[in-house]
């Protein structure tokens, strides 16, 4: 039909140049005869002596000439295409082409009978395979796995500053070099009903001993580094790093459980839409790094949702695999646990929420040492309650209004050790995230956070006066999105009083004013999504 279309609005299209009071009489009847002859098809462009290739139409007189060999040229080799053409010399040139269209259908038809069995066996296996996917289409849901993966390559560097000569020259020497490392997430998450989740996350890096690592200033740490359940990261090994089923419960209810689980993988709704990869690993707790710690192990939970409510409840331990009650187990004294309530709202552009959380043995994710300390195994405080509130709004359009996030959290210590007498320790922590969405460039992003990491505000017996353990964290950064797929973000960023109390400490000892250890950083990150 396509060929048709062509052949007839070709010739239609000349035929309406000549003037339309042509008629018979202004034809030569001769001309038109000895055009349409087909003792003068010609077989080849080239044999026409007045068409060359610069013409417009040279591809479109080519293909009818050499694929249909229905045009005819006149008998001194040309074939005068600026002419005008009459209504009866179109005719005569699509009689031709509706001959040549004649034969070639009746070889179809030929062709047709003469496979007849054959084309009977392909469309039995072309009925079969369409009964076969219309059985596949009926079902609920066939097991389905799909993978999902990011590369991550950092080269960064911090510089050291402060008034203690030796605590600059400390961490100069222990996290001043210029390092480049990588993490490696692959996804794999399988479904066997369409509504549930099984997902095995393995993972590799080795941040451990970079310049970001979690094994020197504590608010160091990078936001895209995690450790494979032994306090530091994998090792250049690669390990399961989550494992858990997710399945609904009814209309309104989702369970999930694991032998590897994060506490938010439990959780009906985030309370930020600060991206949780940005740079600092500080800001990615909601604002409230003791309510929102991310403890990882084996748990369970659940949550609720209806209209925008949400309410989720869920239990880790991060050792949750270990025999001995006095080293883990699940709800031993030994256990590394946590237990989370939140109570969230999550409307079109907005989202609020409310956590709190009991840890024992799990300190605050991020924070200054004193801080963290307090709520690690082996200290008097080994008890921590939390209370996080946290929210976000995002613009309806991108432009120069950012989204906002922000979150604040309370944690107070209990003692946990009969044979002390502290009371009263109590520690905050709070942020504020701004994100702008296409800034400058489609596609791209620009993003800034300031806040402070968990830091003591008061001692009650614990110590004779308020510590100075306050410190500020910043940090600037923008992506480039070179591709759908990789990205590329330079950033900066700033830490006030890294050591909080015991940098202060190491002042009034040295006789110093101003900041003991000051912290300036920056770092490349490029980012593969395949």
């Amino acid at each position: 039909m396509k060929l048709f279309q062509k052949l007839l609005l070709a010739p239609a299209a000349l035929g309406l140049m000549a003037p339309m009071a042509a008629s018979a009489a202004d034809l030569n009847i001769a001309g038109v005869n000895q055009y349409a002859s087909s003792d003068e098809q010609v077989t080849s462009i080239t044999q026409f002596s007045d068409v060359q290739p610069t013409d417009w139409a040279y591809q479109a007189l080519s293909n009818l000439i050499e694929r249909y060999g229905c045009v005819a040229g006149y008998p001194n080799g040309t074939f005068k295409g600026r002419q005008a053409m009459t209504r009866y010399e179109a005719a005569a040139l699509l009689n031709a082409c509706l001959d040549r269209i004649t034969e070639v259908t009746d070889e179809l038809k030929r062709l047709m009978k003469e496979f007849e069995k054959e084309l009977a066996v392909l469309k039995g296996r072309v009925d079969g395979l369409e009964a076969k996917v219309g059985e596949l289409e009926a079902t609920q849901f066939s097991t389905t796995t799909k993978l999902k993966g990011i590369a991550t390559f950092v080269i960064g560097a911090n510089s050291f500053g402060g008034s203690v000569d030796g605590l600059r020259d400390f961490a100069a020497s222990t996290e001043g070099a210029t390092t480049f490392n990588y993490d490696v997430r692959l996804n794999f998450d399988t479904s066997f009903t369409g509504k549930d989740l099984l997902r095995t996350t393995l993972r590799a890096g080795n941040f451990a001993d970079s310049a970001f690592g979690n094994g020197g200033l504590n608010t160091l740490e990078v936001a895209f580094q995690e450790d494979c359940g032994s306090g530091t990261d994998c090792g250049d090994v690669v390990a399961i790093n989550r494992l858990f089923y997710q399945f609904p419960i009814g209309s309104n209810f989702t369970a999930t459980i694991g032998g590897r689980v994060r506490q938010d993988d439990m959780l009906a709704m985030w309370p930020s839409v600060y991206p949780a990869d940005s740079v600092l690993d500080i800001f990615t707790y909601a604002g409230a790094p003791g309510t929102y710690n991310l403890n990882l192990g084996a748990g369970a939970g659940i949550w609720w949702q209806n209209n925008g409510w949400s309410v989720s409840a869920n239990y880790v331990a991060n050792n949750g695999d270990v025999g001995n009650p006095n080293n883990g187990g699940i709800g031993t004294d030994g256990s590394a646990q946590t237990g989370t309530v939140q109570l969230g709202y999550a409307a079109k552009n907005w989202g609020l929420a409310a956590a709190y959380n009991y840890s024992n043995g799990v300190s605050p994710a991020s924070g200054t040492p004193l801080a963290i300390g307090l709520g690690s195994t082996g200290a008097f405080f080994e008890t921590v309650n939390s209370v996080g509130i946290s929210g976000y709004w995002q613009p309806s359009t991108t432009g120069w209004v950012p989204s906002i996030s922000a979150g604040w959290g309370i944690n107070s210590y209990n003692e946990d050790n009969d044979a002390a007498n502290f009371d009263g320790v109590a520690s905050q922590s709070w942020y504020v995230g701004l994100q702008w969405q296409d800034a400058f460039i489609k596609g791209n992003a620009l993003g800034m956070a300031v806040g402070q990491p968990t830091f003591i505000t008061s001692c009650g017996d614990f110590c004779d006066k308020t510590p100075f353990d306050a410190g500020y964290a910043w940090e600037w950064w923008y992506k480039f999105q070179v591709t759908d797929n990789i990205s590329v973000t330079p950033a900066i960023f700033y830490l006030s009083n890294p050591l909080g109390a015991f940098g202060n400490a190491a002042r009034v000892a040295a006789g110093e004013n101003g900041a003991a250890l000051t912290n300036f950083g920056g770092l490349v990150k490029t980012t593969f999504k395949f």
